[in-house]
């Protein structure tokens, strides 16, 4: 192409023409290939000829030849024109039962508990070879946006600035014990509950909660005596000492029946929580994340049911749900 010539100023059309002209050889099959007449084809060849400022295409006997410059613009014509035509027509269908690709997630250990084993059966029935990456960040809006992560699940009502979200399920609270504790027999009571000590997940490792919150609003304070920064670790703690722990009810009752422990309904009535799923706006309409999403969210309603409007908890037998 001439030095200096704008993009602006050709004819893309031309570019296809040239394509086929340099791919046939032939101006009469190049006409058919791109639909046109033969005498406009020529005419196209002669336009192009005086872009580059060379003949393209000369006789040699009975056939037609590419020039050097012509040989050395053929891979380039067809990259470009390929890229130009998946521009056009955006992204490529995704296949899950034969992608291989995997995709960086976020979330909590929690999460990570009650969602995992569930997620990875519906992967492996649906796409067996995409892989995960799971990871447990405090910054998980920041990482999201980075582009350092495709999903984020997190508790609910967060702010998360222009990330889109997804509610996903909802939890209540429950409090794990060891059977025989000296402080508590048949139920917890609120004098049993504020005299035991208590051990705090608090993955960031700052002090207050939700449950603190509630006590503190009607005036009481139970000891903290010791933070954790991880779910699977409190039920350990409660099972080899007089500890009591107030965690999300979906996993407690599953760590309560693994080391053998009392699931019991808190003394104070606590609202619900809810979690969702999050993600960057750039990546909404790609076609493997929306189909990701589905997939969490699939497997989040099979499990739990779709989240309820925020109420409070109330008292009574503790289940699975």
């Amino acid at each position: 192409m001439v030095h200096g010539t704008s993009l602006s100023a050709v004819d893309l059309n031309l570019l296809v023409v040239l394509r086929a002209l340099l791919t046939e050889r032939h101006v009469t099959r190049a006409a058919q290939r791109v639909g046109l007449s033969q005498s406009a084809t020529s005419h196209a060849l002669s336009r192009l000829r005086e872009l580059y400022g060379d003949p393209l295409l000369v006789r040699r006997g009975r056939a037609l030849a590419l020039t050097p410059r012509a040989e050395r613009l053929l891979p380039t014509l067809e990259r470009g024109l390929s890229d130009l035509k998946a521009a056009i027509d955006g992204e490529p269908a995704f296949e899950p039962a034969t992608a291989r690709r995997s995709f960086t997630l976020g979330m909590a250990d929690y999460l990570q508990a009650v969602l995992m084993g569930p997620l990875l059966c519906a992967m492996e029935r649906a796409a067996p070879h995409v892989d995960l990456n799971v990871v447990s960040a405090p910054d998980l809006e920041e990482q999201i946006s980075a582009g350092n992560m495709d999903l984020g699940l997190q508790v609910s009502g967060r702010r998360v600035g222009t990330l889109q979200s997804q509610a996903l399920f909802d939890d209540d609270f429950v409090c794990l014990v060891r059977h025989g504790h000296p402080l508590i027999a048949k139920k917890l009571t609120m004098q049993s509950y504020l005299a035991a000590r208590h051990v705090v997940v608090a993955p960031s490792g700052t002090s207050g909660s939700l449950v603190d919150t509630e006590l503190s609003a009607r005036g009481l304070e139970r000891r903290v005596a010791l933070r954790v920064s991880n779910f699977l670790v409190a039920p350990i703690v409660v099972a080899e000492t007089d500890f009591l722990s107030t965690m999300p009810q979906r996993l407690g009752v599953k760590l309560a029946e693994r080391y053998g422990l009392r699931a019991l309904p808190p003394p104070i009535e606590l609202p619900r929580f809810g979690f969702a799923m999050i993600w960057h706006p750039r990546v909404d309409l790609e076609p493997a994340q929306r189909w990701l999403r589905g997939v969490v969210l699939g497997v989040s309603r099979e499990l739990f049911g779709a989240p309820s409007k925020p109420r409070t908890k109330k008292r009574g037998s503790v289940s699975a749900r």
